[in-house]
């Protein structure tokens, strides 16, 4: 298993690590049923393989992917075998059912670092990071940042980074303290942050985990229009516009040219997705979701893959054909987007 170092003050991780989205279960943002058995025999196989992190948030499955988490971790030295990564500034505490509110306030963020120390049974987190700006509660993000820092201080943290930051939002904590990881959304469907984020990353020594690197799920080839027509009622993909016209069609047509390139390399469409990724100047590593061993099996190979020249330009030539994706930097979703200033 390859690894890099995470930034200029970071660990070294392999070049993908588990990500824990899916195995939160059923909410609000989940992806239907999951067995928490197979979940954790899925975190325990990518160890096996040669894994050492694994990214979750405390809003997944609102607590449940930390729970489940720290279950498949208990056999191994956190920290040492295996790091554990976690995110804050979610919160449904408090709140009715459903609803979901961007907070970074100091207070809220120890409260939330406190919680998932519980759930994820550890005395010290790995990395944690902001999982979106707050543009609810008024807090200034120089005083969020500010107790994120604290935290290392504290010990109950090792490192600390953002998740779904711009530029000018990540100069502002680096005026505060240095930023050690970054985690926007990378994939070739999402290829925005390539030319804002990541460079600006790979100039002040940041650590790029990119998320989403088979755009969820899409760039696995095992999605047609009939199995995306028959995912589950409580998916929240359902409504995701790459899984919708008029996208759907450039994505799925997308898929089919990265197939005739994978087979002349003789892999799979998700390692190939993944390894392009990877590939790609200033990334540290991706993260990519699984609910099942066999899952893992799929992707986990990505790591070993080193694309060609030529083979980066079929790519390129196979966006360029169906006009998939986008360079632009992705707007935040709309329950999370920021307010519309009052301009009367």
């Amino acid at each position: 298993m390859r690894t890099r170092s995470l930034g200029r003050h970071g660990p070294e991780v392999s070049v993908v690590g588990f990500g824990a989205w899916a195995i939160g279960g059923p909410w609000r943002f989940g992806w239907g049923q999951v067995d928490d058995d197979d979940s954790i025999a899925s975190v325990r196989r990518a160890i096996e393989l040669g894994v050492n992190w694994v990214d979750t948030a405390a809003v997944y499955g609102l607590g449940h992917s930390e729970e489940v988490v720290g279950r498949a971790l208990r056999p191994y030295r956190v920290g040492e075998e295996v790091l554990v990564f976690t995110k804050c500034g979610r919160r449904w505490e408090g709140r009715p059912e459903g609803v979901i509110g961007n907070d970074l306030r100091p207070e809220s963020i120890r409260d939330e670092c406190e919680r998932s120390l519980r759930r994820l049974g550890v005395e010290r987190i790995d990395l944690y990071q902001a999982h979106w700006p707050d543009w609810a509660t008024g807090t200034q993000l120089e005083e969020s940042w500010g107790t994120m820092a604290a935290l290392v201080d504290e010990g109950k943290v090792r490192w600390i980074g953002v998740s779904n930051f711009d530029v000018e939002q990540l100069e502002r904590c680096a005026a505060v303290r240095h930023v050690d990881s970054v985690q926007p959304p990378l994939s070739l469907l999402v290829r925005g942050a390539f030319s804002t984020v990541v460079p600006w990353a790979l100039e002040h020594g940041v650590g790029v985990l990119g998320y989403s690197p088979l755009a969820s799920g899409m760039l696995t080839g095992s999605y047609d229009r009939a199995r995306i027509a028959a995912l589950d009622e409580d998916d929240w993909r359902r409504d995701a516009p790459a899984f919708r016209e008029p996208l759907l069609s450039q994505n799925l047509a997308l898929v089919e040219r990265l197939g005739q390139v994978a087979d002349r390399l003789g892999t799979t469409i998700p390692r190939l997705a993944i390894a392009w990724v990877l590939a790609q100047p200033g990334v540290t590593a991706s993260i990519v979701g699984s609910r099942l061993p066999g899952h893992v099996d799929g992707w986990v190979a990505a790591a070993e893959i080193a694309l060609d020249d030529q083979s980066l330009r079929d790519i390129a030539d196979a966006i360029a054909a169906t006009g998939a994706g986008s360079d632009v930097p992705p707007a935040p979703p709309p329950h999370i987007r920021p307010p519309v200033p009052d301009r009367t």
